[in-house]
This record gives C-alpha cells, structure tokens and sequence, in this order.
C-alpha cells in the first residue's frame, strides 16, 4: 500500500488545486510526491513520478493561467529541483540497501557456518535448536549451542559469551571448535569442561586487560549416553535448565552446588561435579540462555519459562521451541531484550543403535530394487 502513496500526493495535490480558492498552491503535494517515491520506488517509477509531478504542476498553472508569473515560475522551479533530488536520494538508499542485503546475507552464512543446525534425529534423539537475536538482523552474537554424536554418546552445550559484538563471536567460534575436538577426545563429562576452560583462558590471556579479568562464559554441557536412558550434567554458572515430561510436568534441573562460569577457573579450584539423573522416553530436555529468563514485561516482571510451560503439551521439540520464542515475546510486547540460544531434546524409542541410527534418519529413503 506504500507503493501508492506518490500517486495519492499527486491525485490528492490536483483535487487541492481545483478546489482551493486562487492563491493558494497545491505545489507542495507534488514536492512531496518523487521525495516518497525515492524512499519506497525503483529508480525507474521514481523519474516517472518526478516528471509527472513537474508536468502536472505546468498544467495546472497553464489551466488557472499564469497571474503572476513569477510565482507560477518559482513553483515549478522548485518542484523541479525537488525531483532531482528525489532522484540522487534514491540512488543512494538503493545503495545502501543493496550493501544492507549483501551484509545480511554474509551474517546468515556466518551463523550457518558457526552455529549449524544439528540434525532432527540423532542416536534415538528428536533434536531442535534456534538463535534468536535480539537485533532484528543480526544473525549471530555471544550465545552458542552444540550437539556431537560422539562414541561416548550425544553430547551438546549451550553457553552466553560475556560480551557483545565481533569479539563475543571470535570467542562463540573457539568454543565451538574446542568443544567439537574435544567431545571426540575427552571419555568423561569432566575432562571436556575442563579443555573448555583451558581454551578459554588462553583466550583470555591473549585479549586485552579488560578481558583478561572479566571476561568469562556460562554454560550447561549435557551428555546422553546412547541406548540409555541417563542424563549428565555440568552447570557453570548457566540458567538452569528444564526436564519436560509428557504429561506437562516441568522440572528445573538446579545443580546441588554453585560453579562458577568457563574462564573463571583460576578463582577457584573446586571440581566439576556431574549432574546425574534419569533421562526416560518421552521427555524433552530444554537448554537455554538467560535471554529468556531476563525477557521482561511492562510491569518489569521476568519470564519464568518453567511456569509459563508448566502443563503443556508438545508434539515435538521443534513445537516446543516455537511456541517459546512467540511466548517471549508475547511477554515482552515484541521482540527480545537480549540474543536467545534454544536447543531441546526428545528422548524418543530407538529404532537402532551407534552412530547410523541417527543419521539415517537424516538421509532420505532410496527404495532398493532387485537386479
């Protein structure tokens, strides 16, 4: 409807003039005219807008005729010289919308390549992830997920990055990279966190002071050991986060004692301590970053996804993540006050075991024929 508004200056800008008494100009309507075109119109229907406002006033001071000529002039000069200008402004928004739409799609390929999507089925696993930025077009920041299928079984992680901007997201890329390496390499939950926090550190050391005392990232590193049915946990210093069953009961999974959060080890040296507990099928694992648990309302009141998902039921985690994120942001009147990483894990029946069983999943069905 946009698209309209010129010709509506210019037919609204001709009523004006044949309905006003003499003296008085409808010349800013068609000023008005190629200036909104420039802003919502290719270059081409801006010109044409432009010389059908220049010729139009013409027209109508040709019709009424020319009293003072010297008003009639200044005018159509100045509806002519706003035309260039329309012109040459919508030269330079097209330009800065193309730039726009090249760096949007350079952010999208950053986060593809920095935060894949993990497959659907995994090792007897419905998975579903989602980044939500708080800014409308920024594709990716300081919150991470992961999940590797690994022979110590599924693992995954999602963390907050202290910080905004390039180096939040130079760090999310050494996480990642780290936490892929060494969820291969490491047997046990503990010794993976703990390389986790050496990268950490080196990063630290090598950033500028600022970051090398307060820099520091939460987060939940999960394993699901494949054919069973437990679930591991380290928590440092993350939200906690929520264990779904199928009936709707919710359960937030608090860890007994308080860490502190990656990069932050040289303050204290107690050990990690897994979280070990029961993971049966049917129920959902939901991980997430405290851009949910900080989501505000009008009334300055916090989301509190344990309550607002409390007797809910979910065909899978893809629904459950949809209906968050719109509950978000229902809560908050729209849009988010800070980024949101979302990863959810359905333990469902499985059809087979190791590696394959997941990604078979993955691949679609070739029917065999016979020779």
């Amino acid at each position: 409807m946009a698209r309209w508004v010129p010709a509506v200056l210019v037919l609204g800008g001709i009523a004006f003039d044949l309905a006003a008494p003499p003296g008085y100009t409808a010349s800013p309507f068609f000023a008005a005219a190629p200036l909104v075109a420039a802003a919502l119109l290719p270059l081409r229907q801006t010109i044409v807008t432009a010389v059908v406002a220049v010729l139009t006033t013409c027209l109508l001071a040709e019709l009424h005729g020319v009293r003072d000529p010297t008003q009639a002039a200044t005018e159509i000069i100045t509806v002519a010289t706003v035309t260039v200008l329309a012109v040459v402004i919508n030269r330079v928004v097209r330009r800065s919308y193309h730039r726009l739409a090249s760096a949007r799609g350079v952010a999208e390929a950053a986060q593809r390549a920095v935060l894949p999507a993990p497959p659907a089925r995994l090792a007897g696993l419905e998975i579903a992830a989602r980044y939500v930025p708080a800014e409308k077009y920024a594709a990716i920041g300081g919150d991470l997920y992961a999940v590797q299928d690994t022979p110590h079984g599924v693992r995954l992680t999602v963390g907050d990055v202290r910080g905004k901007g390039l180096g939040a997201v130079e760090v999310v890329a050494i996480l990642l990279g780290c936490f892929r390496e060494a969820a291969e390499q490491e047997t046990t939950l503990e010794a993976l966190v703990g390389r986790l926090e050496r990268a950490l550190q080196r990063e630290g050391a090598r950033r500028a002071d600022l970051e090398v005392v307060e820099g520091f990232t939460t987060a939940v590193v999960a394993e699901i050991p494949r054919g069973g049915s437990t679930l591991r946990l380290i928590n440092r210093g993350h939200p906690a986060p929520l264990l779904l069953a199928e009936g709707g009961a919710v359960r937030a999974l608090e860890p007994e004692a308080s860490a502190l959060p990656l990069g932050m080890g040289e303050l204290a040296g107690w050990p990690d301590r897994v979280m070990e507990l029961a993971f049966a099928e049917g129920e959902t694992l939901l991980l997430f970053t405290d851009g949910v648990t900080e989501a505000r309302d009008r009334h300055g009141e916090f989301y509190d996804p344990e309550e607002r998902l409390r007797g809910r039921r979910f065909a899978g985690p893809q629904e459950l993540l949809d209906v968050l994120v719109a509950d978000v942001e229902r809560h908050t009147g729209g849009g988010t006050p800070d980024d949101m990483a979302l990863l959810a894990v359905r333990r469902t029946p499985a059809r087979g075991n190791g590696r394959d069983n997941g990604r078979e999943t993955d691949q679609p069905h070739r029917p065999v024929h016979p020779a």
